[in-house]
């Protein structure tokens, strides 16, 4: 950590009179601050203390991930996040990957409902985006549904913990080898959440959860305990509720060209690039600046290189 280099940037005169700036300009004009490209971390770390979730928008998601990392330097790591785009564009026929949906669904659960018990699922300091993200729409009340969450010592029916996931767009397999996919054998539910990066396999005794521990794909063996327990996001942005089955159902008969995807989809079946036809399937979208809250701030960094590429 490097918040001793925080101390002395905060005495210094110049740095004095920028963080001031955005003090008495907050909520009414933007302000320009030219710096050099090592700056951008620290100010930022000092700007956005006291003022709710601020936002950091890149020409790229590289430099989102890049600026993330630097932050991580000056502030806890827990506290920075970054919210990735669809590697696939918004009106193609392909679904976006369950990892990065899945830590697009992590994010947006943390700005709707932060834990302040847990501090890697508590409020975000500073969200780092590419510009790319922060013009896709998404759908309106991610941020509301519920993860599937299990600790030692719950009490949950098995049975009732896979229909949470496959109702969460989980694939239930024989074998989990993929992020996305779960399986149940006996008393024992091996499930692979997106945002992690090992499998983790949960013990019932009954009702009640015994012990949950990370395992590899290779083998298949158990590792570690997992001392946070599990949770899970769901592994789509659309899920197959009653109510996008019924749209999928009606838009069938009217939109020819797409009527064998939503004849699948009124099925509940989960088609790929689904996703391409969500503002005709789900109640609304909105934007990421919609559910970053009333105090949260935005910074452009390079606004020149952000505006080209939002082009």
């Amino acid at each position: 950590m490097l918040t001793g280099v925080l101390d002395l940037l905060r005495a210094d005169a110049s740095v004095q009179s920028a963080l001031s700036v955005l003090d008495t300009s907050a909520g009414e004009r933007a302000v320009e601050v030219g710096l050099p490209r090592g700056m951008r971390a620290p100010l930022l770390a000092l700007a956005g203390a006291g003022r709710g979730t601020v936002l950091a928008v890149t020409a790229t998601a590289r430099e989102a991930e890049d600026l993330a990392a630097a932050l991580s330097a000056y502030l806890p790591p827990e506290v920075v996040a970054t919210f990735p785009s669809w590697e696939t564009l918004p009106h193609e026929r392909l679904s976006p990957r369950s990892d990065t949906v899945g830590r697009r669904l992590a994010v947006l659960r943390r700005l709707a409902h932060p834990d302040p018990d847990d501090a890697t699922l508590g409020p975000i300091q500073i969200l780092t985006c590419s510009v790319r993200a922060l013009l896709q729409p998404i759908v309106t009340g991610l941020g509301d549904l519920e993860p599937v969450r299990l600790s030692a010592g719950d009490e949950r029916p098995l049975e009732q913990v896979a229909a949470d996931l496959a109702n969460a767009a989980y694939a239930r397999t024989d074998l989990v080898e993929r992020r996305g996919e779960f399986a149940v054998r006996g008393g024992i539910l091996d499930v692979f959440p997106p945002t992690e990066e090992h499998p983790l396999r949960v013990e019932f005794w009954g009702d009640q959860v015994e012990e949950i521990r990370w395992f590899k794909v290779a083998d298949q063996r158990s590792l570690e305990v997992a001392d946070h327990g599990l949770w899970a996001p769901p592994c789509r942005e659309v899920l197959l509720t009653d109510a996008v089955q019924a749209r999928a159902a009606v838009l069938a008969e009217q939109l020819p060209g797409v009527a064998d995807l939503l004849a699948k989809v009124a099925e509940g079946i989960a088609v790929e690039g689904m996703e391409s036809l969500a503002p005709a399937l789900v109640d609304g979208m909105e934007s990421l600046l919609d559910v970053l809250g009333a105090r949260a701030a935005v910074a452009i960094v390079d606004p020149e290189r952000v505006r080209a590429r939002a082009h």
